[in-house]
């Protein structure tokens, strides 16, 4: 069964960046498209960005375009989420997920997690 450990936050001034990755096991990760959540303090989750399972579609929430990118590296089962100019509202745990497989085209805010449990998460924190 495809388990998903997330890694790479931290507290970064605003303007920094932070590259996020999702380690898989248990399951080749290519077999699936990988979507990032995040659920900042007080709020409902929230889909960021997505990745297809080959990687060649991506889509990204509009609060976070121009300034996220998603990729992946199925040799290595991880899927990174880079994070440029961050924000404080980009303050939260962020969330990876195996998604459907047409996730990648379809509206960011209609993502679900398709399979298995939310793992820990890793913290993000943007502030100076």
């Amino acid at each position: 069964q495809l388990q998903l450990v997330e890694s790479g936050g931290g507290l970064v001034q605003p303007g920094g960046s932070l590259r996020l990755s999702c380690a898989a096991s248990g399951a080749a990760l290519a077999n699936y498209a990988i979507g990032w959540f995040r659920q900042a303090p007080g709020k409902e989750r929230e889909g960021v960005s997505c990745i297809s399972s080959s990687g060649g579609t991506t889509n990204h929430a509009d609060s976070v375009k121009g300034r996220f990118s998603i990729s992946r590296d199925n040799a290595k089962n991880t899927v990174y989420l880079q994070m440029n100019n961050l924000k404080p509202e980009d303050t939260a745990i962020y969330y990876c997920a195996a998604v459907p497989l047409s996730a990648p085209i379809q509206p960011i805010r209609t993502m679900r997690r398709l399979l298995g449990s939310w793992g820990q998460g890793t913290q993000v924190t943007v502030s100076s």
